[in-house]
């Protein structure tokens, strides 16, 4: 791995954070990299593309807002806790189904706000609430049992592991378990780039189409109303931004291109501006790609959190 960002204070580099990042052509073609590109990952929540392009061909009746918070980690807000409520409508079923874990709301605020009102750690609060509400719906379109949903042998995740290897051009290089109890599929870092790119590239009218389009369109039910890849997808249409645990972080362009990055830390301080710093050297250019954040001494700035490329 490469250092890829460092943090100065009083002009002195005061730490560095390493990592792996790439860029892919419309092809699949990688046209540049730091560290090595086949570095195999746990890609975390940057699969959720992948997971609702195979949840969109095994039948999902899902389109707009409901599909993009089916591959959101999103934040816990009103308009997603209902958003999950309404997939579990569509299903018959209601919270009682989620097998993610019981959690607070990702959103630091809301998450204030539902401790003031005396709120509690709930499975729909866990930022996954909206994948794992799609794939009981996919359960029931297709008559598959909804108690193991999340058992590697079930069909919905066959389904899933299926149209992962389609996309990354091989099996899991390893399997896991994610933070919310669903199968978790490894692939080195170029390959979720290309993945994430051919899903660009989706001919119209196929679900991958149809999914590109909810995410472009509806950014805030893919992460939140004050989340990084909202801000990014809203200054660039037809961009398509997901992140994951451990600082990972994948953006497909319109024309079918696609950056990925991994700081091997797991610290999320760097990601943004890193990627933001890959985005420019893809040819795009506005104000949310130079956000950073700020080295402070005595409450005032003395510092910075520079690229290191």
């Amino acid at each position: 791995m490469e250092v890829l960002a460092e943090v100065v204070r009083s002009g002195f580099v005061e730490s560095r954070h390493r990592g792996v990042a790439v860029r892919v052509d419309p092809d699949g073609d990688v046209v540049w990299s730091l560290g090595d590109p086949g570095t195999v990952i746990f890609p975390r929540s940057a699969n959720k593309p992948i997971q609702a392009l195979a949840m969109l061909e095994a039948g999902l009746p899902l389109d707009g807002r409901l599909l993009a918070l089916a591959s959101a980690s999103h934040s816990g807000e009103q308009l997603h806790l209902d958003g999950v409520r309404e997939i579990l409508a569509l299903a018959d079923l209601d919270e009682s189904a989620l097998q993610t874990p019981p959690s607070y709301p990702l959103d630091p605020h809301v998450h204030a706000d539902l401790l003031r009102a005396g709120g509690t750690r709930a499975p729909i609060y866990m930022d996954c609430s909206g994948k794992h509400a799609a794939m009981l719906l996919t359960c029931v379109v297709n008559d598959w049992s909804t108690h193991d949903y999340l058992d590697p042998e079930h069909p919905l995740q066959q389904v899933v592991t299926g149209a992962f290897t389609g996309l990354t051009e091989g099996p899991p290089s390893v399997i896991g378990t994610d933070g919310c109890g669903a199968p978790l599929l490894a692939t080195p870092l170029q390959q979720l780039a290309r993945a994430v790119g051919r899903i660009m590239r989706s001919p119209a009218g196929s679900p991958g189409a149809r999914l590109v389009a909810a995410m472009a369109e509806h950014p805030e039910y893919v992460s939140g109303t004050t989340r990084a890849e909202r801000a990014l997808m809203a200054a660039f249409p037809g961009l398509v931004a997901k992140s994951g645990a451990e600082s990972v972080y994948v953006v497909g362009l319109p024309d079918g291109s696609a950056c990925a990055l991994k700081i091997e830390d797991g610290g999320e301080r760097p990601l943004y501006a890193v990627m933001g710093r890959m985005l420019e050297l893809s040819g795009l250019d506005g104000a949310v790609l130079h956000e950073r954040p700020v080295v402070l001494g005595g409450g005032k700035q003395v510092g910075e959190l520079r690229t290191a490329f």
